[in-house]
């Protein structure tokens, strides 16, 4: 039987710098691995935090920018109050917002274009 594993979305960015101050210094990712074709080329990089998985491209024919990726938290709204806590300049989360399908949610969006919707799923109420 054919097995699936998760998906690593590609999100297009556009400046490496910026790309490192906000998926690195400000959401806690690290660096999974860093390839260039040689010098002065694009820069393709993975990066994860736990079990998530992306990858950054600067080569304009790897993605569009604009990109939306639902990541999975335990605890977001902790998680939500350390990002606050960084005081970081382009991303001023507030709280997590309750949706109808029984999950907290918030998005914040990079210097690209890209929305990183992070969620978690509440329990389910017995009453």
């Amino acid at each position: 039987m054919t097995t699936f594993g998760p998906p690593t979305p590609i999100l297009r960015i556009f400046d490496e710098a910026k790309a490192r101050e906000f998926y690195l210094d400000f959401l806690g990712f690290e660096i999974t691995f860093e390839h260039r074709f040689g010098d002065n080329f694009p820069l393709y990089m993975g990066i994860h935090r736990g079990e998530c998985h992306l990858h950054l491209s600067e080569h304009p024919g790897d993605c569009t920018p604009g990109a939306r990726v639902r990541v999975p938290v335990a605890d977001l709204r902790a998680y939500i109050r350390g990002l606050r806590e960084k005081d970081y300049r382009y991303a001023k989360p507030g709280e997590p917002e309750e949706m109808p399908w029984g999950e907290i949610a918030i998005s914040i969006g990079d210097a690209f274009g890209n929305r990183l919707t992070f969620f978690e799923t509440l329990p389910v109420s017995t009453d």
